[in-house]
């Protein structure tokens, strides 16, 4: 059975706690961001070599197969507009589907250790790029095409959440 497609609009981690797995947005030193990327994919790499990696817990939830594969993707989008950021002024990221990436990327039936070695890869590249932001950069903005603004800084808390809330769903499963 195909997961329903996720339409919130998730920005506002970006000003308030998550609910549902404790971020706290408030909390993040942004010289910590790197360190935070590397732990929550870390904890998606252990996941895998677990039990039932690519076991669905419900028909409306992904498997921690799925979500490695997608939090790898989050991981690559997020450094593709992080460069954007601090390569240009006011840039417009691409829409990127994420639903659609499951689909087309087939997650369910990837290999789990092809994933948590692609995982790591892309999670320590964002966090050496979370890492290497010069000190005059945090403020630079663009923006998503549904007009959301993002700094440098609040896309990286932005990513942040996304791993690390996806962690907490792959443990819970």
């Amino acid at each position: 059975m195909p997961i329903e497609p996720d339409t919130k609009d998730w920005t506002w981690v970006l000003h308030e706690r998550c609910a549902e797995c404790g971020f706290d947005p408030l909390a993040v030193d942004r010289d910590d961001l790197g360190r935070r990327i590397r732990h929550a994919a870390a904890a998606m790499h252990q996941r895998l070599h677990g039990d039932a990696v690519s076991e669905r817990p419900d028909d409306a939830t992904w498997s921690p197969l799925e979500y490695a594969a997608h939090v790898r993707d989050v991981c690559g989008v997020m450094q593709t507009r992080l460069e954007q950021l601090l390569g240009a002024p006011d840039p417009e990221f691409a829409n990127w589907d994420q639903d659609q990436a499951a689909i087309d990327g087939d997650y369910a039936s990837l290999e789990p250790e092809h994933v948590a070695a692609e995982l790591d890869l892309a999670a320590a590249s964002l966090a050496g790029a979370a890492d290497g932001v010069p000190s005059d950069a945090w403020e630079r903005p663009g923006r998503r095409s549904n007009g959301s603004v993002f700094t440098v800084e609040t896309l990286l808390v932005y990513a942040l959440h996304d791993l690390e809330h996806h962690a907490v769903d792959v443990t819970r499963a």
